[in-house]
């Protein structure tokens, strides 16, 4: 048997977000130690990471040396990819100048990179383990490209990470998602997501699973994350997959760390918010404010070639890069 641990959207950093009450940072120290216990205790052969390690990609030394040790402290291989807060502009090939890259450098997290396909085998059971980093095409193009795999190994079971907004229920227009239940691709038996905090229940169909345990951190205080406890899950393989989630007993209750005066000036925000949202896209036919939607939205209403949009993102995060590393 094979035996993984799958936690993701952990989002270290050094400050807590305005929503917390409590020590943020010493909170998720805590409960990382813990998912460490976890798998000490239930013996696995390797831990699973699904993306957003850190919060920014440069974030300080200092708080990426403390957790460091922390997941040092695991006693078996530790798989990541790459979030959306992990990288600059969006774009995965600047994972290698972000501190993310430097602990894959450093072997202290290996960093699975797409197109990339490894091969666990354990008393002669075999599984072909692959990942899809964030990237800003994700979600709004074929969901083959991304969440699709083929079995290129000889593998008994084939697991593919991707941090991507799988979800399962629609989000509102303009938020690129992709539906949970059109994800289930033959080759792929287990398919890891994060991106989406929420999580959802364990989705499964003909043998095939879609596993999103919510994420490890809660940063913002919308009503699901006063009610959700953050969990990781369990998959075992053998002649067959069983997995089950465990939920993280040293995390407190969301109404004792999250703001709820907050609340309320957050809907305030997001009002305004969604107000401006109109009037720019009654001027523009926007559909976001991301630089990369806008973007994107510009060269879909002026015609423009995949090339150079491909340039703009990728001069955007050089700058994006620069003006981190500047800040910091």
């Amino acid at each position: 048997m094979i035996r993984l641990l799958y936690v993701t959207d952990t989002h270290i950093r050094g400050t807590a977000p305005r929503s917390r009450t409590d020590d943020f940072v010493a909170a998720l120290r805590n409960k990382l130690q813990e998912v460490v216990e976890i798998a000490r205790k239930e013996r696995v052969d390797a831990v699973l990471h699904g993306g957003d390690l850190f919060d920014r990609p440069d974030i300080s030394p200092a708080v990426v040396r403390e957790f460091a040790r922390l997941l040092r402290r695991f006693e078996v291989p530790v798989y990541t990819v790459a979030g959306n807060h992990d990288i600059y502009g969006h774009n995965p090939d600047t994972v290698d100048r972000s501190m993310l890259g430097l602990l894959d450098a450093f072997g202290t997290v290996r960093l699975l990179r797409s197109g990339e396909k490894i091969v666990m085998e354990k008393e002669g059971l075999r599984i072909q383990l692959s990942a899809q980093p964030f990237h800003y095409d994700l979600d709004k193009r074929d969901p083959r490209l991304d969440y699709a795999v083929a079995n290129e190994t000889g593998a008994d079971f084939c697991v593919h990470m991707v941090h991507g907004m799988a979800v399962d229920r629609a989000l509102p227009e303009g938020v690129a998602h992709s539906m949970v239940h059109e994800l289930f691709f033959d080759e792929v038996d287990v398919l890891l997501t994060g991106h989406y905090h929420a999580g959802f229940p364990l989705q499964h169909r003909d043998g095939k699973y879609i596993v999103n345990p919510g994420a490890l951190a809660r940063i913002n205080n919308h009503p699901s994350e006063m009610r959700r406890i953050p969990q990781v899950a369990l998959l075992d393989f053998d002649d067959t997959i069983h997995i089950r989630v465990i939920p993280i007993q040293c995390a407190a209750p969301g109404e004792e760390v999250l703001d709820r005066s907050y609340l309320e000036q957050a809907a305030y925000r997001e009002e305004k918010m969604v107000s401006f949202v109109q009037e720019v896209r009654a001027a523009g036919e926007f559909r976001g404010l991301d630089v990369a939607d806008i973007v994107e939205e510009i060269a879909r209403l002026e015609g423009i070639e995949d090339d150079v949009k491909f340039e703009a993102m990728r001069r955007i995060a050089v700058v994006q890069e620069r003006l981190g590393s500047e800040g910091g």
